[in-house]
């Protein structure tokens, strides 16, 4: 699902600024139900300079700034910012991804730990500790898998939880109804297109980032537009989830479901090597359902030539009492000056929460 970004990606530094000046020392996160702050994509590694600064960095880089693919412009799952142990001791303590790397030459050997929920509710913090420079740079080189994987999951799993917390009922129940499935969404999420084997639901804008382009006025706006479309079809045998009659039958749903204003336009799959549909076997959150995750970019296409598009992210599976294949496939459409990494994980979240209702 991810690659990592070295020969593809370097990251910039982004230096902290503005926290908050209020410290959470003796704050309880479980006492004082404090939330967790920072930006979805972030993690912030909490270390002295001159171990950011050396060979270190480079393997935090490689092992935990991978690529969520086949998606252009790159979608990185996450981005490291740098805070010193002085910095961070007088700052805004509740960030949601916290590394902790430091050296005790106590120590008889290295070590990784977690602790979760330590200065905010649903924070998720790791320490790594090694006796020396060459064993730290070993452990960052060697034994971070599981550490990204945590920090992946429990990223998505956060937005899940929130839209369960606030869920649409209204929403939910027509889904639930016509579909026999439940998801997740975020609260003013409304249905905007429906037909017999077809839903578009629309994610409301104002949840989402916008960025200004053009001149330094920021006349211009572009605004980062989301959806779930939600279709079935009859299962006949298991050769339909062979990748490319999914793909098929995807194209075929969007041509006739998913128009573009423009007459004649509507949504398709891009198929460029660069950016060619991949696809994998995955379970939802509640690991009762097996999918095939399929990940992408789509286009508008037709009788004109249309420039805009973006990225898709899909899961397929079987409703086990219609018979029915069903897709739940989310979409991302925003210009490629903006970043995807909050939309695609909101995406994600919602995909990982499906669940069979009848």
């Amino acid at each position: 699902m991810y690659k990592n970004n070295t020969m593809r990606y370097l990251f910039g530094i982004i230096l902290l600024s503005g926290f908050l000046s209020s410290c959470d020392t003796n704050y309880s996160a479980s006492e004082y139900g404090l939330s967790v702050t920072g930006k979805v994509g972030e993690i912030l590694v909490v270390t002295e300079k001159g171990i950011w600064e050396s060979d270190v960095k480079a393997y935090l880089d490689t092992n935990l700034t991978q690529f969520i693919m086949p998606y252009f412009p790159d979608v990185a799952t996450f981005e490291l910012l740098h805070r010193t142990p002085q910095a961070f001791e007088t700052g805004n303590k509740r960030w949601r991804n916290l590394l902790f790397i430091s050296i005790d030459p106590t120590i008889s050997e290295g070590k990784i730990t977690k602790e979760s929920n330590t200065w905010a509710t649903g924070q998720l913090v790791y320490r790594i500790v090694a006796k020396d420079i060459n064993e730290l740079s070993e452990l960052c080189k060697r034994n971070l898998q599981h550490v990204h994987a945590d920090f992946d999951e429990t990223e998505w799993k956060r937005i899940m939880t929130r839209y369960k917390n606030k869920k649409n009922n209204v929403l939910s129940t027509n889904i639930k109804k016509h579909f026999g499935i439940d998801l997740a969404f975020p609260k003013g999420s409304s249905i905007v297109s429906k037909r017999a084997n077809f839903y578009r639901v629309e994610i409301p804008t104002d949840t989402k980032p916008m960025e200004f382009v053009g001149d330094a006025t920021g006349q211009a706006a572009n605004f980062i537009q989301t959806g779930i479309l939600i279709y079935q079809y009859d299962y006949i045998d298991s050769s339909q989830f062979n990748i490319n009659q999914l793909l098929q039958a995807r194209d075929t749903m969007l041509k006739y479901n998913v128009p573009h204003e423009n007459k004649g336009v509507y949504m398709g799959t891009q198929y460029a090597k660069l950016v060619a549909p991949e696809g994998n076997i995955t379970k939802t959150a509640n690991k009762k359902l097996t999918a095939f995750e399929m990940r992408g970019m789509f286009k508008f296409t037709g009788a004109t030539k249309h420039g805009t598009g973006g990225a898709f992210w899909a899961y397929h599976f079987i409703h086990p009492t219609r018979k029915k294949v069903m897709c739940v496939s989310g979409y991302v459409d925003a210009p490629s000056m903006t970043s995807w990494t909050l939309p695609l994980r909101e995406i994600q979240a919602i995909l990982k929460s499906v669940e069979i209702v009848d």
